[in-house]
């Protein structure tokens, strides 16, 4: 399993890399590894600005249906519109165009409560 240094994550496992104004959110590698095939993303919060561990959406694997916990409080400006036709991409590339949302960031104070990548390792052994 990938856990890239560049982004910090959640004991939820969710992902946030900020770039700029913007910060792009996803689930690690060893979630969507647990899920398994991943069949739906819904996030119906584009537009709503929600605190920090607020369910901002879910996604759907062929066994089960998980929450989706925003890292950090923001606002959902974009879903990842492409993930609608192919969701699997979330398995395939979760780091990269398996993204879900991005989020204009609240309080960048947050992210001092984040998990860096070796803290994630070893949360998930």
């Amino acid at each position: 399993m990938s856990t890239p240094a560049n982004l910090k994550y959640t004991k939820d496992h969710e992902w946030i890399r900020v770039e700029g104004e913007v910060a792009y959110v996803g689930i690690t590698d060893y979630a969507q590894s647990e899920l398994g095939e991943i069949i739906f993303v819904e996030v119906e919060t584009v537009g709503e600005t929600l605190e920090e561990g607020e369910v901002f959406g879910t996604v759907e694997a062929v066994k089960t249906v998980s929450e989706l916990f925003l890292p950090v409080a923001g606002e959902i400006v974009e879903f990842n519109s492409e993930l609608t036709d192919k969701p699997e991409l979330v398995n395939e590339d979760p780091y990269g165009k398996g993204w879900l949302v991005k989020i204009t960031v609240s309080d960048a104070s947050q992210f001092d409560g984040l998990l860096s990548a070796e803290a994630y390792d070893s949360l998930i052994g």
